[in-house]
């Protein structure tokens, strides 16, 4: 993570600067009509509108998270690397209501300031890959450890009353994957500083600028083939006794890779906002999927139904996906990491005895329902031709 480098930025010593005090409120004068708005202001939800910090509130579940807050009158501290780049958010408020400050998540002076007379606080910080070196290094100990115990920490010395961490299911301290075992020793840091915080693991979120449907659908693009990783050995099946005679049939694929069962990104914003509203969620864990579980090759057959597009699907066995991923990954942005696969290894569905969207009283959205919503750019031309005659 480069240095801050713009005037809206929070000093090594602690303080505030005099420029982002008149950007972006936090002089005493400007607190102090803020307070005094929150109190007038009454949410949808019938009751005084809450002031909430929401850490890495521009990236996906974010802006979706942000959205539903304002909307219902909240008054949200987006609390982001840039502030500049979320000012999108304040449009999605009344003037003042949404305000983007700049917080480094691994110092805690900066994090501190941010929670600061606040009501509740969302950490939904999270990287899919390390990237950068020194001090400054995006690492999953640095954002997905260390971090969320600063937000706990500072949550729980400025007395807020509810704190969420998003985590992700997979998360566990055995997992092959480092991400995973960072996410999980997250969890433990902020149950020891605030043990009354929710924490939500969702599947693989999707929606209009998810990191996998719009990944495959942008390689599909350019490649003639598409990846199914982790697939099992080769099968022989056979025809099913009673249903006529035929010849056994090679399956290439085995069992298909790994078990996703992906969740609507605006299901999980939903269950954000039930989680501050409700009492008997504090200090409960929630694994959020969505209503179909399916393989890796039904995800990728999935999405060429709904681009319209024919594309070989090749079968990666994961000791060949280590191999390319150690090349992919040195790029800026890699398409794939080593980590990544290491997470594949597992599949990413719901426990069977954790607490899910019912407990939440909220009905998850297929995906069929939502993605021809926002994969029309990657249809083929006789499929868009096709759904305009229809």
């Amino acid at each position: 993570m480069p240095p801050f480098s713009t005037p809206c930025m929070f000093s090594i010593k602690g303080r505030v600067s005099q420029t982002s005090r008149l950007n972006l409120g936090y002089n005493h004068d400007k607190r102090t009509k803020l307070r005094k708005r929150t109190h007038i202001m009454t949410s949808s939800h019938g009751n005084c509108a809450r002031q909430i910090t929401v850490f890495g509130g521009s990236g996906f579940v974010g802006r979706h998270l942000v959205q539903r807050l304002a909307a219902r009158g909240d008054v949200i501290r987006v609390a982001v690397r840039d502030p500049y780049a979320a000012q999108f958010l304040t449009t999605c408020g009344d003037v003042g209501q949404v305000v983007p400050v700049a917080v480094d998540i691994r110092d805690a002076v900066t994090v501190a300031a941010a929670v600061e007379g606040v009501d509740a606080v969302v950490n939904l910080v999270g990287i899919l890959y390390e990237s950068g070196h020194g001090v400054r290094a995006n690492t999953f100990e640095s954002l997905h450890h260390q971090g969320a115990a600063n937000v706990a920490k500072a949550a729980a010395a400025a007395g807020v009353g509810a704190l969420i961490q998003i985590s992700a299911i997979g998360a566990n301290k055995y997992s092959p994957a480092t991400y995973a075992r960072t996410k999980a020793k997250g969890e433990d840091a902020v149950h020891a500083a605030f043990a009354d915080a929710s924490v939500i693991r969702p599947s693989i979120i999707f929606g209009p600028e998810d990191r996998f449907f719009n990944l495959f659908a942008s390689l599909m693009r350019i490649t003639p083939v598409l990846p199914i990783i982790g697939c099992s050995l080769p099968r022989l099946e056979f025809p099913t006794p009673g249903k006529g005679i035929g010849l056994p049939r090679l399956n290439i694929y085995g069992n298909g890779g790994p078990r996703f069962q992906p969740v609507y990104v605006g299901d999980v914003a939903q269950a954000i906002c039930v989680c501050l509203d409700s009492p008997q969620c504090r200090g409960e864990t929630f694994e959020l999927g969505g209503p179909d579980v399916r393989s890796f090759k039904e995800l990728m057959e999935l999405l060429l139904a709904q681009t319209g597009r024919r594309r070989f699907l090749a079968p990666v066995p994961f000791r060949l996906a280590l191999m390319v991923a150690a090349f992919v990954e040195l790029l800026p942005k890699p398409y794939l990491t080593r980590d990544q696969v290491n997470l594949l290894r597992r599949n990413n569905v719901v426990g069977r005895k954790a607490r899910t969207f019912t407990a939440l009283g909220i009905t998850p959205t297929s995906m069929e329902i939502v993605l021809h919503t926002y994969l029309t750019r990657f249809c083929s031309g006789e499929a868009i031709r096709q759904a305009r005659q229809s």
